[in-house]
Formats: structure tokens, sequence, C-alpha cells
């Protein structure tokens, strides 16, 4: 062989190599995502974020492998749930949707999750396995004919599903030997199996469920597919039970919680006596309850020994699945967040003989006041833990104000894929990882309760006893507008710093300067959202405001030109276009396969009813501000009409368009007319760009 060909074949040999690694490294690329999720933990609950503080003279929770986890990763300060209840802060995390653009709102526990993009439809196009655990609570209400459960897991996106799929299931944390209501059903898939699964503590069981599921598909998985994980306990939510015995040392692998799958003996800690261990460090625990050091301690109240075990339960089950991903060497690229639903609960349904659970004994809303189902901070401020080994720097604090609904995106451009444009949030990997510039996303909520604050002392005079009813919050820079028992749209936001005042003392709106803020925070929320008349609200018929549009206004649209081929209508923010012009009308420019965004101000002369409706050949969606105004993408049929009605100040107001086409023949039309009116198509003659 002469030299030439012999380097010839080691350049090919090369290549081939090289090119395999890369294919190999690319297929790593994309990191199993897991979603931890639990029910009514306060910012306040976790060691980092506030107990540390408190050990050495208050009562005190620990969580050392949340805190470990914390030192290995990120924290972020300045997270929030999309509502201060369970349902809607879920169904908003998983369809990615703030609460002013939802199908669940307020207390609609049980109703179905709206048939449209979730977190496991989007990642299981990008090719993941998707699996749900624990409690799911939006399944709708089908109760004669279990199997057609609208919203069942399985039925939005989810590959495997196995937990409590009632929300009132999700209140006992035995499915058997409930104290509070006795037997629950645990559905594995579309059956019911719970026979058998006698002194199966829920936390125990929905971890050793989870450690199964990820030995096995490591085992089983050939084609080295990545999986998303949904684990969503119900501890420490409403009766405080105890588990059967102490946490089994070890973890991972070979140690902690394990599945067995035998009928009375379903997982490894199945033995023992129901509600019966509270941990060590908590069994002989005593504290200073009249706050004088010249009388003896007292030992804590049994309801808070039961409300730190459980705390401490699902800190265990964190460090043991956290040990299990080492143990089969794929911790290194698994992306793991641990979070809350929403604020600190009063509610422990414990028999008469026990003390009411007050998040005060703990201070489980952290530095804040409120807790669930307020829209003080302590209500929607939630504790957010993430890892992500090789991506994520150590000991990392990210003070980006966020949601939960962010999290969408986010596992997006983790996963190499789009969110679908409907979502309201923004990927928070910029933050996390220091590559890529951070969007500013949108911290806003609305939500009803009756009844008011509770009156504890701890809280500022002004935040305890307030009646609720209509409340909403937004977050605009440092500042959170918060408005409670609203009347109407022009109710004044109380304004607060929550960087410098996170107790909200101090209530800005009347000082000088504010004025521009709280106009800005009242035209915001009606810009940001769109009414449902499942959930009415006293500002559902207040005109949406324009916007100020000055200097060189020209007529037409602007429009750029996304090549691909998408399967559904995605965000595309953080893409740069393949080109971009302007056109006098939708249709106007001839392109290849792929999406055309449109963006113009629609001139309103009059304010009124205005309605908007949509057709096309492809897929399509309208966005009016940042309010979710048409949607012809999730399971559209080319063709069809989908139209709705709102309500226009006059002025300027902006539309973002986007068209996807699988055909470059395909066309979209969109038209629009004041209420009474003729429908206007989307001209030069009404529209308007800069």
């Amino acid at each position: 062989m002469n030299k030439y060909k012999s380097n010839t074949l080691v350049v090919l040999l090369l290549t081939i190599v090289f090119s395999s690694l890369s294919a190999s490294v690319l297929a790593q690329q994309k990191p199993n995502i897991i979603y931890i999720l639990v029910d009514d933990l306060g910012y306040g609950d976790l060691g980092v974020f506030f107990q540390n503080q408190r050990l050495k003279q208050l009562p005190a929770l620990k969580s050392p492998h949340l805190d470990e986890m914390a030192q290995s990763g990120a924290i972020l300060t300045q997270h929030y749930a999309n509502a201060p209840v369970c349902a809607p802060s879920r169904a908003s995390l998983l369809t990615g949707v703030n609460q002013g653009n939802a199908h669940v709102r307020d207390n609609q526990f049980d109703k179905a999750l709206e048939n449209n993009h979730t977190m496991a439809t989007m990642l299981k196009n990008a090719g993941y396995a998707t699996i749900a655990i624990g409690k799911w609570g939006l399944q709708g209400t089908d109760e004669k004919q279990k199997l057609n459960w609208p919203a069942h897991p399985l039925k939005r996106g989810f590959d495997d599903y196995f937990g409590y799929m009632r929300h009132a299931d999700g209140h006992e944390h035995y499915p058997v030997e409930g104290i509070y209501r006795g037997k629950k059903e645990i559905w594995a898939n579309y059956k019911e199996v719970s026979e058998g699964f006698e002194k199966c503590y829920t936390t125990d069981l929905w971890t050793a469920k989870a450690k199964n599921y990820i030995i096995g598909f490591e085992k089983n998985n050939k084609d080295k597919k990545p999986f998303f994980m949904y684990l969503a306990y119900d501890a420490p939510h409403a009766v405080l039970e105890l588990p059967t015995q102490s946490y089994p040392t070890g973890g991972g692998l070979n140690g902690g919680v394990q599945w067995i799958g035998q009928k009375g003996k379903m997982i490894s800690t199945a033995s023992g006596t129901v509600d019966s261990y509270v941990h060590a460090d908590y069994a002989n625990a005593t504290y200073d309850d009249d706050n004088d050091r010249k009388t003896p301690n007292v030992p804590w109240p049994d309801t808070y020994k039961r409300y730190a075990t459980a705390v401490r339960r699902l800190d265990d089950a964190v460090g043991d699945i956290r040990k299990l991903l080492l143990d089969l060497k794929i911790s290194d690229n698994t992306l793991i967040v641990f979070t809350s639903d929403n604020g600190p609960s009063i509610e422990s349904y414990l028999p008469k003989s026990y003390v009411d659970v007050k998040p005060t004994f703990f201070q489980s809303y952290g530095p804040f006041d409120g807790i669930k189902r307020d829209c003080w901070e302590g209500g929607v401020r939630m504790p957010a833990v993430v890892v992500w080994p090789k991506s994520i720097s150590a000991g990392k604090v990210v003070a980006t104000p966020s949601m939960l609904s962010d999290w969408m995106p986010t596992f997006a451009r983790a996963a190499k894929t789009f969110a679908p444009v409907r979502s309201t949030g923004v990927s928070l990997l910029p933050s996390l990882t220091d590559i890529g510039k951070q969007e500013n996303g949108l911290v806003y909520s609305e939500y009803f309760q009756a009844g008011k604050t509770p009156d504890f002392k701890e809280f500022e005079p002004d935040h305890a006893n307030r009646k609720r009813n209509q409340m909403q919050f937004i977050r605009v820079g440092d500042f959170v507008g918060v408005r409670y028992d609203i009347q109407s749209a022009d109710d004044n936001f109380e304004i607060f710093n929550v960087v410098k005042d996170p107790k909200q003392k101090d209530n800005l709106a009347s000082q000088s300067g504010f004025d521009k803020l709280q106009a800005q925070m009242k035209a915001k929320v009606l810009q940001a959202r769109i009414s449902d008349p499942e959930a009415p609200r006293p500002y559902d018929n207040a005109a949406v405001p324009g916007v100020g549009l000055t200097g060189n206004i020209k007529k037409g649209l602007k429009w750029s030109f996304f090549k691909g081929d998408f399967d559904y209508v995605p965000s595309l923010s953080d893409q740069a276009a393949a080109k971009c012009g302007t056109a006098k009308s939708l249709n106007s420019i001839k392109t290849s396969k792929g999406i055309m965004v449109y963006q113009t101000f629609i001139k309103i002369d009059k304010k009124g009813l205005y309605s908007f409706k949509v057709s096309t050949g492809g897929k399509a969606f309208v966005k009016l501000h940042e309010a979710n105004l048409l949607d012809a993408d999730f399971n559209y049929k080319a063709g069809e009409v989908v139209q709705r009605d709102v309500i226009l100040e006059e002025g300027y107001h902006p539309v973002t368009i986007y068209s996807v086409k699988s055909q470059p023949q395909q066309k979209i039309t969109l038209q629009f007319k004041a209420e009474p009116g003729e429908w206007e198509d989307l001209t030069a003659r009404n529209c308007f760009y800069k």
C-alpha cells in the first residue's frame, strides 16, 4: 500500500470513528429530565432557603439531601407558583401557560387538563419516553366510566402512569389504611391496582415506583432514548400521616426504598405499623414555647413532629433517587428540578385530639407573609432546587424572577426542541447555565378564594385577616403589585419592592414616581390575559388598553421566515430568521416549507367589542399583546375557523401571527371586525409597524 493510500485510509477510519463519537455525544446531549413536585411545601421549609438559620434557637426542619442538591446545583430564590393552590398551579406547569391564559383556574379540582400541548407531548415529540407518577387531579370528572376520563395522563402525552388519579385521593398518604377517608384507588395506566398495597406510605410508594421505572428503563433502553419523569408527591399536604418505619439506609440501586411487587409487600417499607414512625431528629424535640429561658423547654406538639417527618421523608426520597442515578452512571446527564406547587397550608385533617397545624411553628412561609390561597409572597414564592452536573455550576444562586410555567420552554431548550408558541413562559437555561441571553418572563397570576387571610400575629397587621375574594399579582422588575378583593379594573395595586422588602411592609403605591408603574401594571394585567367564563373576574369586561406608537409609523406587516418542518407552532424567539421583510398583507410573500411570523399593530378607532377569526391549510396561532388569542395548532383540522371576541380600547394593539406551512401553497386567513360591523382582512389599510 502506498503512502497516499495509507494516509487516506487513516483519515477515513478516523472520520468514521469521530462520526460515531459525534453521533454518540449528540445522543447524550438530550438529558433525562426528572421534575419533582411536592404538595404545599413552603419556601421556608427547606434548610438551604430558610430553616438552617433557625437551627440553634427555634423549632427547625432539616433537609440534608436537598441542601446537598442545592450545593451541587442551583437554587432559584425568586421562583413563583402559577397559582396559590394546587390544581391551577399544576395545570399551568404542565401546559406552560400562566393563569391569565389557562383552562384550569381557581379551585377547579379534577377539571380536565385541556387537550393541548403539555410538557409530555412536547418531550415525547422530541424522542423522550414519558412517565407520570403520583398525584394527578386533572383527569376530568367522568366517574361512571373511569376508562373514559377525558384527561387521563396517557391522553396528555405520557406513555405510562402510576398514582392517585383524583385530587382528593392525594389528601391521604396510605392507599389502603387511610385514617381520614379510608381506602383510595391507585391507577397503573388504565387499571385500578390498589389491592395488595397495604402499609404503603405514598412518599415511599411513589419513590419506589420511580426507582423501579428508571432501573427497568436503563436496562432495556437499547436505543439510548432519554426519559422525562413527572414525579408528583402528595406530601406534606393534608392528612399528616406518618411512615411505618425509618427510611432504609444507603439509597440507590441496593439501598433506600425498593419496589418488591408482591401483594402485601409491594415495597420494602410495607411492614411495621401504619402511621407510627417519627423521625429520630424530632421524636424528642423540644422548644421554648413561652420565649422565657428561665422556664424549661417543652416537647414539640405531635402535629409538628408529623409535619417535620413528612418533609424529611421527601428529602430522603430525593437523596435516594439521586443516589440511584449515580449508581446507574446517568447522573451527569440528568436534569432534576425540585419544587412545590403553592405555599404552606393551614390544613392537617387530623383528629381533633391534635393541635391544628399552623405554618408559623416553623415559619414555613419563610421571610414573607401569606400561605396557600394567598397572593402575598408566602403563598406563591416557591423553593426551587435544580441540578444538572455538567451544565449547571455548583452552588449557583439564580435571582431571575420566574414561574412554574417557565419549565416547559426550559425543558424544550435542554431537549434541543421548541416550546409550543402558546407557552407564556421563557427558558431559564441562560440563567441556569450562563449560556445565552436570558429573556424577561412574565410573572403574573389571578385567583379567587372566599374568606380571609389567617390572622397570625406574625403577619403584618394589614395582611392578617385580609378579605381575599378576587386576587391578582404581577411582578415588574423588583416590584410586585398585589390586589385583594378586587372590585374593578380601576382598583389600585399595592406595590412592594420584594427584593428589599420581602415581607411587603412598605406599600409604595402612593409615593411619588410610582403612578407610572401603577398604570403599567393595570394595563399589563389586561394585555396578558384572556377571560374564561368558568372563572369570571370583575375586570373581564374592561377594555384592553392599546400601546403608544410614535415616530416613523408605516402601513403593513413585518414578517420573518423560518425554514423547517414543524409538527406544531413553535416558539422561535431565540432563533435567527432565514428571511425577513415587510408586506402589505398575509400570504403575499412566497416561501418554502416552514413558518412565517407576522408582527403588526392593528389600529382600533373606537372602544368596543371586536371579533377575530383565523383559518388555515396548515397550523396557526395568534397572540394579541401577550395573550393567547387564537389557537389553530394542537389537533387543528385544516380549514376550521377559530374565533374569539375581545373588548379593545381605542389605539394601537400589537398582533403576532404564526403560520406553519407543510406545503408552500398553504394560506392563512385572519380577519377581525367591530360588533356590529363587517369582517376585514389584515392589510396595509388597518395594520402598521415601526
